[in-house]
Order: C-alpha cells, then sequence, then structure tokens
C-alpha cells in the first residue's frame, strides 16, 4: 500500500491539465511547447551537449578506476541471471520502436535532405551520415540510460533503498527526499518519463500507420492513428492488468526473433558489401571524431546550428527522458553485477547492435537512392523502412514483419511504461495496484494522442525537449550522489585492507 498519495495525485491532475488544454486549444499547446523548445535549443543546447558527455566520461572513469570492483548489491551476491541471458536482455533494451522508425529514415535523411555537415549527395555526405547517425544512437545513449540504470542499481541493491528517484539523492539531500523535495523530485522524474514513453508511443503509431499507408493506401491522418492507439492501448492494458510476465517475455523474445530475421534478409539480400565496409569504415569515423561531434554547436553556421538543433539536441533530450525508464529496467536485471561489468556491456552490446542495424538498413537506403533505383528520400520518416523493402523479393512480407514488430514494441513498452510509472509513483511499490497502472495506462496513451493532433512529430519532439531539462538536473544531482556514497565506501574498503 502507498501511504502518501501526492506524489501520483499531483503529476496524474497536472498531465490531465496538459491533455485537457491539448483537447480545447491544440495550436496553443502547439505553439507553448515550440516557443518552450526554441527557447531551450538556443540557449541550453550548449548545456544539453556537455552534460551528454559529463555522462559518458562518468561511465569510463568508473569502468578504469578501483570503483568499479564494487559490487550492485552485496559483495558476496551472486548475480540474479547468467552473464549470457543478461547480456541477451542488454540487447533486448537496445531494440525498440525508435530503431524501426529512424532505421532508414534517419541515415537516408542526413544523406539526401539535411546534412549534418551540409554537404548532400555525394561520397561524403555517405559517411557523414552514418557516422552521424552511429553518433546519436551510440556510446552518449547508452551513457545516459547506463548511468541513470547504475545509479538506481546501486541505492535500491547495495544501500537497500525504495526503488525511486529521490531515494538516490540522500547522501546529498538526507531527510529532505523523505519530505517536499523528494516529491518534487519524483514528480519531475515521473513527468520527464511520461513524456518520453508518449513520444515513442506516438513514433509507433505514426509507424503503423505509415506502413499500412504505403502497402494498402490507408490513409495517413490523425483519424487512423487514434484507432491504431486506442485498438493497442487495449491490449496493453490487458497485459498489464492481467499480470501475463509470461505473455510479455513470450512476446519480447518473439520480437526479438522477428528483429533479427529482418536484420539477416537485409544483410543476405541487401548490398552486403557496401553493408559490412560501411559498418567497419563508420566505426573508425565515429571513434576518431567522438570528441569533436560531442561538442559541435557550429556558432556561427545558422543551418548547421538547425540540424544540431533538430537532430542531436532532440535525441540527448529523448535519452534523457526515457532514462528513468530504462535505467530502471536494466536496474532491475543488474543485481550481483560490478560495476566494471555493468558499464563495459551496457555502454557496448546495444551500440554495436544499433551500429549493425543503421548499417544494413540505412546502408541499403543510401545505396538505392545514390545508385538511381529509388526516391527513399521523398518518402515521409515513418514509410523510409517500407520503401527500401518495395525493392527487395520478400518485400510485402517483410513490410508485414517491421508493422508487427513496432506493434508489439508498442505494447510492451506501454506495458512496461505503466509499471514502472506505477512504481515510481507509489514510493516503489514492487507490485502496483491495477488502478494505478490503468490510470498511467490512460495518461500515456491520452498525451501521445494530444500531442500528435497538436502537431504530429514536431510536437513529440518539442514536447520531449522541454520535459528532459529539468530531469537533467536531477540526473547529474544523482551522479554527485553516486559519487559522494562512493568514494565514502571505497574509503572504508581501502582501510579494512590496510588493517589485513
Amino acid at each position: 500500500m502507498m501511504k502518501d498519495k501526492s506524489v501520483f495525485y499531483i503529476s496524474a491532475i497536472f498531465l490531465s491539465l496538459i491533455v485537457l488544454f491539448g483537447i480545447i486549444a491544440p495550436k496553443a499547446l502547439e505553439t507553448a511547447t515550440e516557443n518552450i523548445q526554441y527557447f531551450i535549443t538556443d540557449y541550453f543546447g550548449w548545456y544539453y551537449l556537455i552534460v551528454a558527455t559529463i555522462f559518458l566520461i562518468v561511465c569510463i572513469y568508473l569502468f578504469i578506476t578501483p570503483m568499479g570492483r564494487i559490487k550492485l548489491g552485496n559483495q558476496d551476491d551472486k548475480p540474479d541471471f547468467t552473464r549470457s541471458s543478461w547480456i541477451a536482455m542488454l540487447f533486448s533494451a537496445g531494440m525498440g520502436i525508435g530503431l524501426v522508425f529512424y532505421g532508414s529514415a534517419e541515415p537516408i535523411s542526413h544523406y539526401a535532405i539535411s546534412s549534418p555537415t551540409g554537404e548532400t549527395g555525394t561520397a561524403n555526405a555517405i559517411k557523414d551520415a552514418l557516422t552521424y547517425t552511429f553518433f546519436h544512437w551510440g556510446l552518449h545513449a547508452w551513457a545516459i540510460y547506463g548511468i541513470v540504470g547504475l545509479i538506481i542499481a546501486y541505492f535500491t541493491f547495495r544501500k537497500k533503498e525504495p526503488l525511486t528517484i529521490s531515494n538516490t539523492l540522500k547522501p546529498i539531500l538526507g531527510k529532505k527526499v523523505n519530505g517536499k523535495t523528494g516529491k518534487i523530485i519524483d514528480i519531475l522524474a515521473i513527468l520527464s518519463t511520461v513524456f518520453g514513453v508518449a513520444t515513442t508511443l506516438g513514433f509507433g503509431a505514426m509507424q503503423i500507420n505509415g506502413g499500412l499507408s504505403f502497402l494498402f493506401g490507408i490513409p495517413t491522418n490523425f483519424s487512423i492513428q487514434i484507432i491504431i492507439i486506442v485498438v493497442v492501448t487495449f491490449l496493453f492494458i490487458a497485459s498489464s492488468l492481467s499480470g501475463l510476465g509470461k505473455g510479455i517475455k513470450i512476446l519480447s523474445n518473439g520480437n526479438m526473433f522477428l528483429a533479427g530475421l529482418l536484420l539477416v534478409i537485409m544483410l543476405i539480400f541487401g548490398p552486403t558489401m557496401m553493408i559490412l565496409n560501411l559498418f567497419t569504415n563508420t566505426i573508425g569515423t565515429y571513434l576518431q571524431n567522438l570528441p569533436y561531434m560531442s561538442f559541435r554547436l557550429a556558432p556561427l553556421n545558422a543551418d548547421i546550428r538547425d540540424w544540431i538543433n533538430s537532430w542531436t539536441i532532440f535525441y540527448w533530450a529523448w535519452w534523457i527522458a526515457w532514462s528513468p525508464f530504462v535505467g530502471i529496467f536494466i536496474a532491475r536485471i543488474s543485481r550481483g553485477r560490478t560495476i566494471r561489468e555493468f558499464v563495459l556491456c551496457v555502454l557496448l552490446i546495444p551500440s554495436i547492435f544499433g551500429f549493425i542495424w543503421f548499417s544494413a538498413f540505412g546502408g541499403t537506403a543510401i545505396h538505392l537512392e545514390s545508385s538511381g533505383v529509388a526516391k527513399i528520400s521523398e518518402l515521409a520518416l515513418e514509410q523510409a523502412l517500407f520503401g527500401v523493402f518495395d525493392h527487395f523479393p520478400f518485400g510485402m512480407g517483410m513490410s508485414i514483419i517491421a508493422i508487427i514488430l513496432v506493434a508489439v514494441f508498442f505494447i510492451t513498452s506501454a506495458d512496461s511504461g505503466t509499471f514502472v510509472l506505477a512504481m515510481m509513483s507509489t514510493n516503489g511499490v514492487a507490485n502496483p495496484a491495477n488502478r494505478i497502472k490503468l490510470m498511467w495506462g490512460i495518461l500515456l496513451t491520452s498525451i501521445a494522442l494530444v500531442l500528435l493532433y497538436s502537431g504530429g512529430l514536431m510536437a513529440l519532439q518539442n514536447a520531449m525537449i522541454v520535459a528532459a531539462l529539468p530531469f537533467s538536473v536531477i540526473m547529474i544531482l544523482m551522479t554527485i550522489s553516486l559519487f559522494k556514497s562512493l568514494n565514502k565506501e571505497t574509503k572504508q574498503m581501502f582501510k579494512k585492507h590496510i588493517k589485513r
């Protein structure tokens, strides 16, 4: 039972007011989020770049220092899962609607529509397209997820604190985490998570609609997206209330198989050598240029600065907003792992898979475009992947698999999202009440619908950037709190070692 319901009620009321405002005055909501987004990207773009890079540096520091030997749990705890099972689950965490949505769309956009360097349609543009796609989905993204997951796992399993964001700040806030300060922190974390998950659900609805439109001529509009979201909402709420953990596990495993199948087909029937060469070359370019890209803001070039705002700043905001949800998932499966092992696997396993994915689907889209076979860049973002499949022997089957893939990711992400939000809003209760999960399920899909209604893709992106800013400050405080606790612990371990 939750004793204090204020976090839940304040969060739910605030989000309900946003939904109501979006229904009554959709254009006003779009204008408001757009104006705030412009202000944040213009005045805080530098901040997003710096904090994202700091989180990556922190992860590397934890890996190479003696702190890496500390376990996420008691020092003699054994991991809950075998290493292979744990890595498989990390692998699945790296897959989602975003990879399917942007798998072909992002690289082709960077190559043919709007280049990160201003050069489109050339050999250099191909290299830039893949390099910046790797940058957006690689080490920085997983450092943001990883630092939140690591901190939550450390304080939950080693310090035995309730699984909430506020309790990770005890070393610097003390008893304040049990008062108003702690409640504000948890509310901000919940709001960030809601917009992160809702944005992903909005992308999912657009992708399913885009696939149905490309294959069967079904219109691409808000009415169709309402039907898609309502149907999928019914399925994930039914799943969430029934507690069918095994069912979700089966769906997740099945989705991993389908994603792997699409990838293998693309590697075999696509431009295989180009894919492999692009993958190898781009990893080198990515690692070589990582410091430069990490701090690149183009203050003297308005066009490139707009590109950075639209892509890089958006992605950093998305990962920050999504980090409580992914972080809690990663934390829950990582008890008994050392900090060093956690950092190594969380940063590398999903990143490498993402690199292979974008090399295959993005490289193939660029190959079709550059060789004059198809104009993938003329398709809407949500249709780009289906445009690529249309030029393969099993195109229709691949497209249907992709639609199923997105639909199941929609169900599993929303199901897990409602559970995490219910837990976060009830002071870390392990099994939240069904009515709380039902409320979060309805609010999640309502926010996704309102954002789509008020401005489509741009409204989703604007809301994400706005929601991520306050939680990024909380992440900085969480990191300071972690180091304060780890420094104290390593000193104690050193003293014990000296006495021996």
